[in-house]
């Protein structure tokens, strides 16, 4: 849910008919996200959609790695600037929903390129020696600081990760938070910021992200 979708409706559909229109399939793909699925509002959506083209396209990565896949749209998305010979790593836990991003994935032309597991991406990072040129971490919020240290040393002058959700419904600005999401958002939110391996920027895109450059 974005800021302007909930506050003003009116804005919300002025920046969507100003952006680049999305592909059919993934017109096809969000619709079907809110007849099946009982959380929708967790797909990227339209607007983030076209961003995460966006910044694909500019970097024709090579290695992309998403934590937390859902229904595959913000996949199918980044999936567009992949370099010819690149490749798209996405990573979730939940089996039950799978069969809705495989099918969508078998369809579109990245198919050969899209690595789905079901795997724990915390575990994943671990163990994984790839370096990533493009990252977009969208999962349990609770981990948010542990995937920034993990994702770390995968990196390489000029990589960009994404952290979605960094302004969490405007919660972020609690003082004294209760919930362990809200204090996990915040403390990575300063963590990115004085990091100086990192320029980073929050965008107020839906419900905020944060976009970091490894220097």
């Amino acid at each position: 849910m974005s800021f302007f979708e909930e506050n003003s409706p009116e804005m919300d559909r002025y920046l969507e008919t100003h952006a680049s229109a999305e592909p059919e399939m993934l017109k096809r793909l969000r619709k079907e996200t809110f007849q099946k699925t009982t959380q929708p509002h967790m797909i990227s959506g339209y607007q983030q959609g076209r961003l995460l083209s966006i910044i694909s396209k500019m970097l024709q990565p090579k290695n992309i790695l998403e934590v937390g896949t859902f229904t595959g749209y913000a996949t199918l998305c980044m999936a567009e600037g992949l370099a010819k010979d690149g490749k798209i790593t996405t990573l979730d836990v939940n089996e039950e929903l799978a069969y809705l991003p495989k099918r969508y994935f078998a369809e579109s032309e990245f198919s050969g390129r899209i690595d789905f597991r079901i795997q724990n991406a915390l575990e994943y990072l671990r163990k994984t020696d790839e370096i990533f040129d493009l990252v977009f971490i969208d999962a349990d919020k609770e981990n948010y600081v542990e995937y920034f240290k993990l994702i770390k040393p995968h990196l390489k002058s000029g990589s960009v990760v994404l952290f979605d959700n960094v302004l969490w419904y405007g919660k972020v600005l609690e003082e004294n938070p209760k919930q362990q999401s809200t204090k996990s958002i915040k403390e990575l939110n300063d963590l990115v910021a004085k990091d100086e391996d990192f320029e980073n920027l929050i965008l107020p895109l839906r419900d905020g992200v944060n976009m970091l450059r490894r220097r």
